[in-house]
This record gives structure tokens, C-alpha cells and sequence, in this order.
């Protein structure tokens, strides 16, 4: 009885430690003001690190990423941090369809270690209207809650009517959220996967889920309709994220981003170039970035993902590679792999 009573106050502290920072919000101003995207095909730096899973000390992995690419204790000492994961179906255990939160809890020390003066987590997910539950059941409340780091949910925020700096979709504005603005630093952390409109889904499509669903409907359908591969560009591009770091230790292949089944890649990969960030993972995955539509669009746009463009760090792709399931019947996966 003791052990139940237990868990159950340990949840309802929870809650109330998640609805606090829902009012309290990130609490700080300012703008994005890292270094911004590249807006060309220009060489830039990407660290692919290799890891045995989500017990091996991934704060390591991440800072040797990190400085890797050239982002030390200058560029993060005293700046506010913003973690975007991907929390797209809240599944308890099924640990290739959300990003990990033991990767989540690794990317807010690193961030802390190296001085950053806050970290938060933010996300809409994609799917169901109840961040507590998808926290709880993804297993990210907990990590939050033991290690203090608020969380805010991005689909039920104040927003912010913002020029479409893409122009590629039928949007002419956008709307984002306002914690996004009052953050120096936003991180996209997605998961490594297949998906069965976009090709692939990582750190460029892991922004649809920044955009609120109280605008953009559940699953974000308004972004779907008005053209899904120019709207990845279009936020992506709007945005301007400084920083990649992806969940590739467990990614999912076949019909994703929910239906797949789990593949074992064993890497992260983490860049400041989105586009070059996501043109290397689909050749991990085995997957030609060209014949993604969204990236094709973005190369010389607003980043690199030509192979020779791109200073590959720490494991070389060949030798992480790891073909994953395409389907023929899913039409976006048709004929996108990767020549040997």
C-alpha cells in the first residue's frame, strides 16, 4: 500500500511541477542569437558519434560532439537552451518511436556543463492533447521531474505571427510559439526514422512538431495540407535552428514515424546545419538525401548536403551505415536508396 500511495503522490508531484512551468514559461528574453543557419552550399562540419546504447555515458558523446564541430563553453556559457525532442506517440517502452530520454537528460547536462544558465524542454506532440500523459508515458517525466528541467508545452503556447522566411509553401505567415523567441539556443533532437510521407523524418521534420496544434490542428494538418515538403523547408528556414543532435541509437525503419518496427544503428549525430545534419543520416540509413524532396530544396538554400560539402567527424558514414526497410507500396519510399 505504502509502495502504491507512493507512486501515485511521486505522479501528482509531477504534474504539478509540469503545470508550474507551464505558467512560469522559460522566464527569460532575448532571441535566437547563435550562429544562424548557412543560407548556401557550404562546407560544414557534422560528428557522427558511434555508442554501444542508452546505458553508455552519452554526455560524453554529446560534449566530444559538440566541441567536434566547434561549439565550446564561449558559445554556450550564460545562454538559455531550448531541447526540441520528438514525442510523437506517448508508448511506454517503445523506445524507437520518441526520442530516448536518456539522450534528452545527457543533451541538458552537456548544456549545463558547458554554462549554459538554463535548459527546457519543449514540444507539441503531433497526436495526442495531453503533454502530461505523453511525459508519462513516453518516460521523459520522470528524467524532468528528478532533474528539475521544465517543460513546456509548445501545441497550447502564446504565439507569435511571423513572417514565412521560406516561401515555398501556401503559407505566407507562420505562427510560433513565443517560448521559442525567448530561447538563445533551440535544439532539434529527433529520432532516426522512416517516414511514410516524407521519406525520412529527423532533425528538419522535427520541427512540424514546434508548431501548435491549437493553430495547426492534431496532427498538425494544416501543415500537411498546405504541402508537407515545402512546410519543412518553410519552418526550418523561418526558424533558423542552431543545433542538431540526433537519436540514431534506436531508429525505426518500414512505415514510420509510428508504425515501423525498431532497427539497432548505434550512433548520434549531431550538427549545426540542419539540412547537412539530415543528409547525413539518410546515408546512414541508407537513404540518398537528393531524392528527399524537402533536402534536394535545401541544398544551397539554407545548408549543405552534398557529401563533399560536408567535414565528416568522429565515425566515417560507411562504416555506420545500416540500410534500413523502405517500402515499395509507400510512395515516398520508393526508389530513395542509397547506390553502394
Amino acid at each position: 500500500m505504502r509502495d502504491n500511495t507512493d507512486k501515485k503522490q511521486q505522479g501528482v508531484n509531477r504534474r504539478d511541477f509540469f503545470k508550474a512551468c507551464a505558467v512560469v514559461g522559460v522566464g527569460v528574453a532575448g532571441g535566437l542569437t547563435l550562429n544562424e543557419v548557412l543560407f548556401r552550399e557550404n562546407e560544414t562540419s557534422i560528428f557522427i558519434g558511434s555508442v554501444n546504447g542508452y546505458g553508455s555515458n552519452l554526455r560524453d558523446y554529446i560534449i566530444r560532439g559538440l566541441r567536434e564541430i566547434s561549439i565550446t563553453e564561449h558559445d554556450i556559457k550564460g545562454k538559455k537552451v531550448l531541447l526540441k525532442p520528438n514525442l510523437v506517440e506517448p508508448h511506454r517502452g517503445a523506445s524507437h518511436i520518441n526520442t530516448d530520454p536518456a539522450i534528452i537528460r545527457a543533451a541538458a547536462e552537456s548544456f549545463l556543463y558547458l554554462g549554459a544558465s538554463g535548459v527546457l524542454v519543449a514540444e507539441g506532440a503531433g497526436h495526442r492533447r495531453d503533454a502530461l500523459l505523453v511525459l508519462e508515458e513516453s518516460g521523459l517525466a520522470d528524467v524532468l521531474h528528478e532533474d528539475r528541467i521544465p517543460f513546456v508545452d509548445l501545441n497550447t503556447s502564446d504565439v507569435v505571427r511571423t513572417k514565412n522566411a521560406g516561401k515555398s509553401s501556401k503559407l505566407k505567415e507562420l505562427y510560433i510559439p513565443s517560448d521559442l523567441f525567448k530561447a538563445d539556443i533551440l535544439v532539434s533532437m529527433p529520432k532516426m526514422k522512416t517516414h511514410h510521407w516524407a521519406g525520412v523524418t529527423l532533425s528538419m521534420k522535427n520541427l512540424f512538431g514546434v508548431m501548435p496544434g491549437i493553430v495547426y490542428g492534431w496532427p498538425k494538418n494544416v501543415l500537411h495540407w498546405a504541402g508537407l515538403q515545402e512546410c519543412i523547408f518553410d519552418i526550418t528556414a523561418t526558424l533558423k535552428p542552431q543545433l542538431a543532435i540526433v537519436d540514431g541509437i534506436i531508429g525505426m525503419e518500414g512505415d514510420g514515424p509510428i508504425m515501423g518496427t525498431p532497427i539497432q544503428s548505434n550512433v548520434i549525430v549531431i550538427g549545426k546545419n540542419l539540412p547537412a545534419v539530415d543528409a547525413t543520416c539518410a546515408r546512414i540509413m541508407g537513404i540518398d538525401p537528393k531524392k528527399i524532396s524537402y533536402l534536394k530544396h535545401s541544398s544551397g538554400r539554407i545548408g549543405a548536403i552534398k557529401e563533399s560539402n560536408i567535414d565528416q567527424r568522429g565515425e566515417n558514414i560507411q562504416s555506420v551505415r545500416r540500410d534500413y526497410q523502405l517500402l515499395d507500396y509507400i510512395p515516398a519510399q520508393k526508389e530513395i536508396r542509397l547506390g553502394i
